[in-house]
Protein backbone atom coordinates (compact mmCIF):
# COMPACT_ATOMS: atom_id res chain seq x y z
CA UNK A 1 0.00 0.00 0.00
CA UNK A 2 2.48 2.10 0.74
CA UNK A 3 4.74 1.34 -2.32
CA UNK A 4 1.43 2.36 -4.07
CA UNK A 5 0.87 5.94 -2.37
CA UNK A 6 4.70 6.25 -3.12
CA UNK A 7 4.21 5.99 -6.62
CA UNK A 8 1.25 8.30 -7.01
CA UNK A 9 3.35 10.41 -5.16
CA UNK A 10 6.22 10.31 -7.87
CA UNK A 11 3.58 11.02 -10.72
CA UNK A 12 1.88 13.96 -9.59
CA UNK A 13 5.13 15.30 -8.66
CA UNK A 14 6.29 14.88 -12.68
CA UNK A 15 3.00 16.27 -13.57
CA UNK A 16 3.45 19.56 -11.76
CA UNK A 17 7.48 19.79 -12.86
CA UNK A 18 6.09 19.13 -16.63
CA UNK A 19 3.44 21.79 -15.87
CA UNK A 20 5.60 24.50 -14.50
CA UNK A 21 7.79 23.78 -17.83
CA UNK A 22 5.13 24.48 -20.19
CA UNK A 23 4.46 27.85 -18.30
CA UNK A 24 8.11 28.75 -18.68
CA UNK A 25 8.49 29.53 -15.39
CA UNK A 26 11.59 28.77 -12.99
CA UNK A 27 11.29 27.58 -9.23
CA UNK A 28 12.00 30.38 -6.94
CA UNK A 29 15.63 30.28 -6.43
CA UNK A 30 17.04 30.30 -2.71
CA UNK A 31 17.11 33.54 -0.72
CA UNK A 32 18.82 34.73 2.30
CA UNK A 33 16.34 34.70 5.08
CA UNK A 34 17.99 37.94 6.66
CA UNK A 35 18.59 40.06 3.88
CA UNK A 36 15.51 38.19 1.33
CA UNK A 37 17.97 39.05 -1.24
CA UNK A 38 19.04 35.71 -3.75
CA UNK A 39 22.34 34.50 -3.40
CA UNK A 40 23.00 34.67 -7.12
CA UNK A 41 22.35 38.08 -7.23
CA UNK A 42 24.55 38.56 -3.86
CA UNK A 43 27.36 36.81 -6.46
CA UNK A 44 26.47 39.01 -9.55
CA UNK A 45 26.93 42.27 -7.20
CA UNK A 46 30.50 41.43 -5.36
CA UNK A 47 31.61 40.16 -9.04
CA UNK A 48 30.72 43.72 -10.46
CA UNK A 49 32.51 44.97 -7.19
CA UNK A 50 36.34 42.98 -6.83
CA UNK A 51 36.27 41.98 -10.44
CA UNK A 52 37.72 44.76 -11.95
CA UNK A 53 39.55 45.59 -9.16
CA UNK A 54 41.44 41.95 -9.22
CA UNK A 55 41.91 42.81 -13.31
CA UNK A 56 43.51 46.00 -12.56
CA UNK A 57 45.69 45.36 -9.49
CA UNK A 58 48.82 44.24 -11.36
CA UNK A 59 48.59 46.63 -13.30
CA UNK A 60 48.39 49.56 -10.48
CA UNK A 61 50.92 47.54 -8.64
CA UNK A 62 53.86 47.06 -11.07
CA UNK A 63 53.33 50.76 -11.63
CA UNK A 64 53.80 51.98 -8.11
CA UNK A 65 56.83 49.51 -7.63
CA UNK A 66 58.84 49.99 -11.29
CA UNK A 67 57.58 53.98 -11.88
CA UNK A 68 56.24 55.43 -8.84
CA UNK A 69 58.86 53.25 -6.59
CA UNK A 70 62.45 53.95 -9.03
CA UNK A 71 61.40 57.82 -9.49
CA UNK A 72 61.73 57.54 -5.40
CA UNK A 73 64.96 55.91 -5.32
CA UNK A 74 66.46 58.10 -7.68
CA UNK A 75 65.32 61.05 -5.44
CA UNK A 76 66.88 59.56 -2.62
CA UNK A 77 69.99 58.41 -4.84
CA UNK A 78 70.16 62.58 -5.47
CA UNK A 79 70.65 63.15 -2.39
CA UNK A 80 73.60 60.65 -1.00
CA UNK A 81 77.40 60.34 -2.58
CA UNK A 82 76.41 57.83 -4.27
CA UNK A 83 79.40 56.85 -6.79
CA UNK A 84 79.57 53.65 -8.82
CA UNK A 85 76.95 51.62 -6.77
CA UNK A 86 74.43 53.39 -4.47
CA UNK A 87 75.52 54.94 -1.25
CA UNK A 88 72.45 55.31 1.11
CA UNK A 89 73.19 57.52 3.60
CA UNK A 90 72.29 60.96 3.20
CA UNK A 91 74.05 63.98 2.33
CA UNK A 92 71.82 66.35 1.59
CA UNK A 93 71.60 68.82 -1.46
CA UNK A 94 75.15 68.56 -2.26
CA UNK A 95 74.77 66.63 -5.84
CA UNK A 96 72.70 69.61 -6.94
CA UNK A 97 74.73 71.99 -5.75
CA UNK A 98 77.35 70.31 -7.95
CA UNK A 99 75.09 69.62 -10.60
CA UNK A 100 74.51 73.32 -10.87
CA UNK A 101 78.38 74.44 -11.15
CA UNK A 102 79.18 72.30 -13.77
CA UNK A 103 79.04 74.13 -17.25
CA UNK A 104 77.86 71.70 -19.12
CA UNK A 105 75.05 70.65 -17.74
CA UNK A 106 73.84 74.20 -18.57
CA UNK A 107 74.94 73.69 -21.60
CA UNK A 108 72.57 70.66 -22.09
CA UNK A 109 69.87 73.09 -20.24
CA UNK A 110 70.38 75.53 -23.30
CA UNK A 111 70.05 73.01 -26.32
CA UNK A 112 67.06 71.03 -24.45
CA UNK A 113 65.59 75.19 -24.61
CA UNK A 114 66.54 75.24 -28.16
CA UNK A 115 65.82 72.21 -29.57
CA UNK A 116 62.32 71.52 -27.26
CA UNK A 117 61.20 74.97 -28.25
CA UNK A 118 62.00 74.28 -32.25
CA UNK A 119 61.08 70.97 -32.20
CA UNK A 120 57.45 71.42 -30.64
CA UNK A 121 56.84 74.73 -32.26
CA UNK A 122 57.68 73.37 -36.00
CA UNK A 123 55.65 70.31 -35.21
CA UNK A 124 52.63 72.44 -34.53
CA UNK A 125 53.28 74.16 -37.43
CA UNK A 126 53.88 71.19 -40.14
CA UNK A 127 51.13 69.20 -38.70
CA UNK A 128 47.97 71.69 -38.65
CA UNK A 129 48.84 72.34 -42.25
CA UNK A 130 49.28 69.30 -42.64
CA UNK A 131 46.10 67.96 -41.21
CA UNK A 132 44.28 71.23 -42.93
CA UNK A 133 44.88 70.12 -46.28
CA UNK A 134 43.87 66.54 -45.78
CA UNK A 135 40.71 68.33 -44.41
CA UNK A 136 39.90 69.62 -47.77
CA UNK A 137 39.03 66.03 -48.98
CA UNK A 138 41.50 66.22 -51.63
CA UNK A 139 42.50 63.24 -54.02
CA UNK A 140 44.45 60.57 -52.68
CA UNK A 141 44.18 61.55 -49.23
CA UNK A 142 44.92 57.59 -48.00
CA UNK A 143 48.36 57.70 -50.07
CA UNK A 144 49.01 61.26 -48.63
CA UNK A 145 48.20 60.46 -45.06
CA UNK A 146 50.23 57.41 -45.08
CA UNK A 147 53.44 58.71 -46.52
CA UNK A 148 53.07 61.26 -43.30
CA UNK A 149 52.80 58.87 -41.05
CA UNK A 150 55.43 57.11 -42.68
CA UNK A 151 58.23 58.76 -40.50
CA UNK A 152 56.35 57.60 -36.63
CA UNK A 153 56.67 54.34 -37.60
CA UNK A 154 60.42 54.43 -37.04
CA UNK A 155 62.38 54.13 -34.21
CA UNK A 156 64.31 57.98 -33.69
CA UNK A 157 67.74 55.10 -33.76
CA UNK A 158 66.80 54.90 -37.38
CA UNK A 159 66.14 58.58 -38.12
CA UNK A 160 68.85 59.98 -36.97
CA UNK A 161 71.19 57.72 -38.98
CA UNK A 162 69.35 58.59 -41.81
CA UNK A 163 69.76 61.88 -41.41
CA UNK A 164 73.18 61.79 -40.06
CA UNK A 165 73.50 60.22 -43.33
CA UNK A 166 72.09 62.89 -45.28
CA UNK A 167 73.45 65.69 -43.61
CA UNK A 168 76.94 64.71 -43.67
CA UNK A 169 78.92 67.00 -45.95
CA UNK A 170 81.12 63.88 -47.74
CA UNK A 171 78.06 61.95 -48.31
CA UNK A 172 74.89 63.37 -48.32
CA UNK A 173 72.86 66.17 -49.81
CA UNK A 174 76.20 68.43 -49.93
CA UNK A 175 78.10 65.90 -51.80
CA UNK A 176 74.58 65.49 -54.14
CA UNK A 177 74.41 69.58 -54.93
CA UNK A 178 78.35 69.25 -55.87
CA UNK A 179 78.05 66.48 -58.03
CA UNK A 180 74.76 67.90 -59.80
CA UNK A 181 77.86 71.12 -60.28
CA UNK A 182 76.38 73.32 -57.47
CA UNK A 183 79.93 73.86 -56.32
CA UNK A 184 79.49 76.87 -53.38
CA UNK A 185 76.19 75.00 -51.71
CA UNK A 186 77.15 74.31 -48.31
CA UNK A 187 75.69 72.76 -45.60
CA UNK A 188 77.87 71.44 -43.24
CA UNK A 189 75.76 71.87 -39.46
CA UNK A 190 76.43 68.41 -38.61
CA UNK A 191 79.79 69.62 -37.96
CA UNK A 192 79.44 72.76 -36.83
CA UNK A 193 79.30 73.25 -33.24
CA UNK A 194 76.75 76.23 -33.47
CA UNK A 195 74.51 74.66 -35.80
CA UNK A 196 74.71 71.15 -34.73
CA UNK A 197 71.59 70.87 -32.13
CA UNK A 198 69.58 72.27 -35.33
CA UNK A 199 70.21 69.19 -37.50
CA UNK A 200 68.46 67.28 -34.70
CA UNK A 201 65.49 70.23 -34.33
CA UNK A 202 65.31 69.12 -38.63
CA UNK A 203 65.64 64.93 -38.06
CA UNK A 204 62.86 65.59 -35.05
CA UNK A 205 60.34 67.16 -37.15
CA UNK A 206 60.47 65.36 -39.79
CA UNK A 207 60.10 62.39 -37.48
CA UNK A 208 56.99 63.24 -35.39
CA UNK A 209 55.13 65.76 -37.15
CA UNK A 210 52.89 63.09 -39.28
CA UNK A 211 52.09 61.86 -36.03
CA UNK A 212 50.94 65.82 -35.00
CA UNK A 213 49.00 65.87 -38.24
CA UNK A 214 46.97 62.73 -37.47
CA UNK A 215 45.88 64.09 -33.93
CA UNK A 216 44.91 67.82 -35.27
CA UNK A 217 42.85 65.59 -38.65
CA UNK A 218 40.85 63.62 -36.37
CA UNK A 219 40.05 66.65 -34.16
CA UNK A 220 39.00 68.37 -37.61
CA UNK A 221 36.89 66.08 -38.44
CA UNK A 222 34.90 65.97 -35.39
CA UNK A 223 34.32 69.73 -35.85
CA UNK A 224 30.56 69.94 -36.74
CA UNK A 225 30.03 70.59 -40.14
CA UNK A 226 26.91 72.89 -39.83
CA UNK A 227 28.41 75.62 -38.01
CA UNK A 228 30.67 75.80 -40.72
CA UNK A 229 28.36 75.68 -43.05
CA UNK A 230 26.70 78.41 -41.40
CA UNK A 231 29.60 80.49 -41.35
CA UNK A 232 29.67 80.22 -45.27
CA UNK A 233 26.32 81.59 -45.86
CA UNK A 234 27.18 84.26 -43.58
CA UNK A 235 30.01 84.95 -45.93
CA UNK A 236 32.77 84.17 -44.18
CA UNK A 237 36.12 83.11 -45.88
CA UNK A 238 37.59 79.65 -45.48
CA UNK A 239 41.01 81.14 -43.68
CA UNK A 240 38.62 82.90 -41.85
CA UNK A 241 36.34 80.05 -40.87
CA UNK A 242 39.77 77.53 -39.76
CA UNK A 243 41.12 80.99 -38.32
CA UNK A 244 38.07 81.95 -35.87
CA UNK A 245 35.97 78.66 -35.32
CA UNK A 246 37.44 75.50 -36.60
CA UNK A 247 41.07 75.97 -34.99
CA UNK A 248 39.87 77.46 -31.59
CA UNK A 249 37.66 74.59 -31.02
CA UNK A 250 40.70 72.01 -31.06
CA UNK A 251 41.59 73.54 -27.89
CA UNK A 252 41.92 69.99 -26.52
CA UNK A 253 43.81 68.55 -29.28
CA UNK A 254 46.40 71.26 -28.61
CA UNK A 255 46.75 70.47 -25.25
CA UNK A 256 47.64 67.00 -26.17
CA UNK A 257 49.74 67.44 -28.44
CA UNK A 258 51.83 69.83 -26.46
CA UNK A 259 52.22 67.62 -23.28
CA UNK A 260 53.30 64.64 -25.85
CA UNK A 261 55.86 66.62 -27.88
CA UNK A 262 57.26 68.05 -24.54
CA UNK A 263 57.61 64.49 -23.08
CA UNK A 264 59.39 63.50 -25.97
CA UNK A 265 61.70 66.63 -26.44
CA UNK A 266 62.93 66.35 -22.77
CA UNK A 267 63.86 62.41 -22.77
CA UNK A 268 65.49 62.71 -26.13
CA UNK A 269 68.49 60.53 -25.84
CA UNK A 270 68.59 58.11 -28.99
CA UNK A 271 67.79 60.61 -31.56
CA UNK A 272 70.81 62.85 -30.13
CA UNK A 273 73.01 59.39 -29.83
CA UNK A 274 72.06 58.05 -33.30
CA UNK A 275 72.37 61.75 -35.19
CA UNK A 276 75.43 63.83 -33.01
CA UNK A 277 75.97 61.85 -30.19
CA UNK A 278 75.96 65.13 -28.36
CA UNK A 279 78.79 66.24 -30.54
CA UNK A 280 80.71 67.86 -31.99
CA UNK A 281 82.32 68.23 -28.45
CA UNK A 282 79.03 68.73 -26.42
CA UNK A 283 78.02 71.37 -28.32
CA UNK A 284 74.58 69.45 -28.76
CA UNK A 285 74.50 67.68 -25.30
CA UNK A 286 70.76 67.12 -23.88
CA UNK A 287 70.02 66.41 -20.34
CA UNK A 288 69.25 63.18 -21.24
CA UNK A 289 72.93 62.26 -21.91
CA UNK A 290 74.31 63.98 -19.44
CA UNK A 291 72.89 61.88 -17.21
CA UNK A 292 73.55 58.83 -18.58
CA UNK A 293 77.46 59.60 -18.89
CA UNK A 294 78.06 60.78 -15.31
CA UNK A 295 75.28 57.60 -14.37
CA UNK A 296 76.56 54.73 -15.94
CA UNK A 297 80.25 55.95 -17.68
CA UNK A 298 81.80 58.40 -15.25
CA UNK A 299 80.80 56.61 -12.11
CA UNK A 300 78.67 59.59 -10.69
CA UNK A 301 75.72 57.85 -9.44
CA UNK A 302 74.16 60.77 -7.42
CA UNK A 303 75.15 63.48 -9.45
CA UNK A 304 73.11 61.55 -12.40
CA UNK A 305 70.73 61.22 -9.82
CA UNK A 306 70.27 64.59 -9.47
CA UNK A 307 70.08 65.92 -13.17
CA UNK A 308 67.38 62.66 -13.72
CA UNK A 309 65.31 64.65 -11.14
CA UNK A 310 65.77 68.01 -12.80
CA UNK A 311 64.54 66.60 -16.06
CA UNK A 312 61.75 65.45 -13.94
CA UNK A 313 60.77 68.45 -12.49
CA UNK A 314 61.17 70.23 -16.07
CA UNK A 315 58.29 67.79 -17.19
CA UNK A 316 56.09 69.13 -14.36
CA UNK A 317 57.16 72.68 -15.36
CA UNK A 318 55.60 72.15 -18.66
CA UNK A 319 52.75 69.58 -17.50
CA UNK A 320 51.47 71.24 -14.53
CA UNK A 321 50.49 74.48 -16.14
CA UNK A 322 48.96 72.87 -19.06
CA UNK A 323 46.81 70.84 -16.81
CA UNK A 324 45.97 73.89 -14.51
CA UNK A 325 44.65 75.76 -17.66
CA UNK A 326 43.04 72.98 -19.39
CA UNK A 327 40.83 72.17 -16.55
CA UNK A 328 39.90 75.84 -15.50
CA UNK A 329 39.23 76.19 -19.64
CA UNK A 330 36.81 73.04 -19.05
CA UNK A 331 35.30 74.35 -15.89
CA UNK A 332 34.81 78.16 -17.43
CA UNK A 333 33.02 75.86 -20.91
CA UNK A 334 35.30 76.77 -23.32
Amino acid sequence: MSALRTTTEASKANEANKVIQASGTKPPSRTNAATGKSTSSQFAALADIWLPRLVLSPTIIASLIFVYGFIALTAYLSLTESRMMPNYEFAGFSQYAALFEIDRWWVAAANLGIFGGLFILFCLITGLLMAVLLDQKIRAEGALRAIYLYPMALSFIVTGAAWKWILNPGLGLEKLMHDWGYHNFSFDWLVDSDMAIYTVVIAGVWQSSGFVMALFLAGLRGVDDSIIKAAMVDGASLPTIYRRIVIPSLRPVFFSVLLVLAHIAIKSFDLVMALTAGGPGTSSDVPAIFMYQFSFTRGQLGLGAASAMMMLATVLAVLVPLMYMETKGAAHGR
